[in-house]
């Protein structure tokens, strides 16, 4: 998700306009990462609404304009989740001990990613937003950031040992 980083502050700085923009461009991305985090009985659209409303209200509480892309993500596949627990009367879940990997409290693992993701260098960071949460290629990454593939594909590995370590910490 690339945004102009000059509309991205003014809105983060509390310009209305800037932020109505910003969300006018950014809700194509929401829908698309909607579409493939919500479950097949929760609407996209539902998780869009309630994602754009959260943006709307806590874009000033956003710490760094590299962080947006990340943060937008894991507002859109909370909401997701949110709106498939509300309908649990109406959907039936798998049991935990079915799961593959099951998380005791799915909040405090986005929070401790997050929080890992933060801890970055930058250059590891950005390398590991593009590809795991735009999901760039790796060559789309490289022309982006005018490196090779190779160091493309080292920053990518670094960053995701790093965030490893933070996790295990």
């Amino acid at each position: 998700m690339q945004h102009d980083p000059i509309l991205l502050e003014s809105a983060r700085q509390g310009d209305l306009t800037a932020l109505e923009r910003l969300l006018a461009l950014c809700r194509p991305e929401l829908a698309r990462i909607a579409q493939s985090q919500c479950a097949s009985s929760v609407d996209p659209e539902d998780a869009v609404q309630e994602s754009l409303l959260l943006i709307y209200k806590r874009i000033g509480a956003l710490r760094t304009i590299a962080a947006f892309p990340a943060w937008t993500f894991s507002i859109v596949r909370r909401e997701c989740y949110r709106l498939l627990r509300a309908m649990r009367g109406q959907v039936e879940l798998p049991e935990p001990d079915h799961l593959i990997f099951a998380y005791t409290d799915q909040f405090e693992l986005r929070v401790d990613l997050a929080a890992a993701i933060q801890s970055l260098p930058e250059k590891y960071r950005e390398a590991i937003i593009l590809r795991d949460f735009e999901e760039f290629s790796i060559t789309e990454i490289a022309d982006q950031l005018l490196l090779t593939r190779e160091a493309v594909k080292s920053r990518i590995h670094r960053g995701r040992q790093m965030l490893q370590e933070y996790l295990r910490d």
